[in-house]
């Protein structure tokens, strides 16, 4: 459901305030200290936003992708690991949503919306990052059930989260190997194991998790869709989400970084006069601004796209790919800005600097993005005036 201007700020101003005076203010220690956000975790829930893309009529908030995009970059602009509770719970509700049966959405939607059943993805796999089809995570049909073995890495939410879309292939067999994906609504149980919680140059304070599955057994009711072999598509999908909200996320970063930066432009003294006045630093200043706001808007018409129910791999993949070479540049010209004192644990910018690379790598490397842009531009868009073709 599409939210008017004065609705959609309304929203904005309500997190950007929850940042301002529970999430700043203790981000920098709880991150240090690698501790997970408990009561953070549970004032978002009391603000609706583990129901925040789900339907009204499972107890969401429906807010479209714009709506939800602004809300992400003001939970970055606070603390960026924040935000990753939230990306994978909601990345699995939009695809129970879009593609999960009638039963299914009534069973798991109405308590993914209040947080009581809090998602993950689990796609990633040590042998199989951005191959997807590579996986070897096997679920083989016994009766009523499937039996699944296999491993997953980099499950965020693992430790913390109870329920999980769980990529599998149910036909190891099929050429191409996509048709073979299945994906299930997995919950923890025997056979169900978080074997190590994995260590991060950043995005702490949020569980990264390995899985192991030996012999754990699902309902075959929980089937998404209820059809062997969609897996891949529907994961495709909620990838679209996923990276909109990644390219959001290098935003909320960014501007903050660029906030910090422009603090002390005003405030640190070099050669009689603030930083701010020596033009090396004003045109830092002027780049990191404009690729901002050039991100932003990728952001925004990605989410637009969304939201008109139209594909948008190309647009979301645009905006990842831009947004998190953004992200990382702009971090390390605050850190430049910052000099010495960037390095150091006292201020808020090394730890931007930290979190900047994994938005290099998340919901699909930047490679892997080059790709699927080429891609689609050389089968739909042969003219190559894609801008023109997408009505712009």
């Amino acid at each position: 459901m599409a939210q008017s201007s004065e609705a959609r700020r309304a929203i904005v101003n309500t997190i950007r305030e929850f940042v301002r005076r529970e999430v700043t203010p203790v981000a920098s220690q709880m991150e240090h200290a690698d501790e997970y956000p408990v009561e953070l975790v549970e004032r978002m829930k009391e603000l609706g936003l583990f129901g925040a893309i789900i339907p009204e009529e499972y107890g969401g908030l429906e807010l479209d992708i714009g709506t939800y995009a602004l809300i992400i970059e003001e939970i970055c602009r606070g603390w960026m690991s924040l935000s990753g509770v939230l990306n994978s719970h909601l990345i699995m509700a939009y695809m129970v949503a879009t593609n999960g049966t009638q039963d299914q959405k009534e069973q798991y939607l109405p308590l993914m919306a209040t947080g009581e059943k809090r998602g993950g993805i689990c796609i990633t796999e040590p042998n199989a990052g951005s191959d997807v089809q590579a996986i070897e995570t096997r679920a083989v049909r016994d009766g009523d059930e499937y039996v699944v073995n296999g491993s997953k890495t980099l499950i965020t939410n693992g430790r913390h989260g109870n329920t999980f879309a769980l990529v599998t292939k149910t036909d190891p067999n099929t050429d191409p190997p996509r048709r073979g994906m299945s994906i299930f609504i997995a919950e923890k149980g025997p056979g169900f194991n978080v074997t190590r919680d994995v260590p991060k140059l950043g995005y702490k304070g949020v569980d990264t998790c390995e899985l192991s599955f030996d012999d754990y057994r699902v309902s075959g009711g929980n089937l998404i869709g209820g059809e062997e072999g969609q897996g891949f598509y529907q994961i495709m999908s909620g990838l679209e989400v996923g990276r909109v909200n990644v390219a959001a996320r290098c935003v909320g970063i960014a501007r903050a970084a660029l906030e910090d930066s422009i603090k002390y432009a005003q405030q640190r003294k070099t050669f009689g006069k603030p930083i701010g006045e020596h033009q090396a630093i004003q045109m830092m200043l002027a780049k990191m601004a404009t690729q901002i706001q050039a991100a932003h808007l990728m952001v925004m018409h990605a989410a637009d796209k969304k939201d008109r129910g139209e594909r948008a791999d190309l647009e979301a993949g645009m905006a990842k790919l831009f947004a998190s070479e953004m992200c990382m540049q702009v971090a390390l010209d605050a850190m430049r800005i910052h000099g010495g004192y960037g390095y150091t644990q006292d201020l808020n910018v090394e730890r931007h600097f930290r979190d900047a690379p994994l938005m290099l790598i998340g919901e699909g490397t930047n490679e892997i993005q080059q790709i699927v842009i080429a891609r689609n531009l050389l089968k739909n868009h042969p003219s190559g005036d894609f801008l023109y073709d997408a009505g712009l």
